[in-house]
């Protein structure tokens, strides 16, 4: 957690792979634990051959029942087949608009939204920003993206820089400097 923490979380995304892996791993941890995902995940990127929407696309019944079979990632059908549906809205929509990483974007005005949080309490479920998310990706034929996953999507891929003030990686981040993991 730690780690994810100190090099991954809230630095700005730009790789259309990576975009939809926090996407995924978002709608997977809805009702559970982001420490479940986490310890998942390369379980998930095999699962998913690196999150490569295109193979994901092609998926059919057989290997839909292979994964739920699958103790190395959660087995939870509806979220597995929703991946496969969700692989399809996103090659659509890079399709449409050139990249999904252009379209995500737009919903924080094309720049990083710095938050100046103090406490945990203090951080929101959802935002405007991630409610027209919703919105739009559930337009656009996508599932399990509710406004709450949405934000927590848009924590993951530095859309928001959600870490507190207290936080040295905010500091890092506010100032552009993506790959600082440990302070100075």
């Amino acid at each position: 957690m730690a780690a994810y923490h100190d090099t991954e979380w809230g630095v700005p995304v730009h790789d259309e792979h990576r975009h939809f892996e926090f996407l995924t791993l978002d709608a997977f941890q809805a009702g559970l634990s982001w420490a479940i995902v986490l310890a998942k995940r390369e379980n998930f990127r095999r699962a998913f051959y690196g999150f490569d929407a295109a193979k994901i696309s092609r998926y059919r019944p057989a290997k839909l029942r292979q994964l739920v079979a699958d103790a190395g990632i959660i087995r939870n059908r509806q979220k597995i087949a929703g991946t496969v549906q969700n692989a399809r809205a996103f090659l659509q929509l890079q399709q449409e608009r050139g990249s999904f990483d252009a379209f995500v974007w737009e919903v924080v005005g094309g720049a990083t939204r710095h938050n100046a949080w103090k406490t945990l309490r203090q951080i929101p479920a959802h935002t405007k920003e991630s409610d027209r998310l919703s919105t739009a990706l559930k337009e656009r034929g996508f599932t399990f993206v509710g406004s709450t996953i949405c934000y927590a999507y848009m924590q993951a891929a530095g859309l928001v820089n959600d870490h507190l003030v207290s936080c040295f990686r905010r500091v890092s981040l506010t100032q552009g400097r993506t790959s600082d993991a440990l302070p100075v």
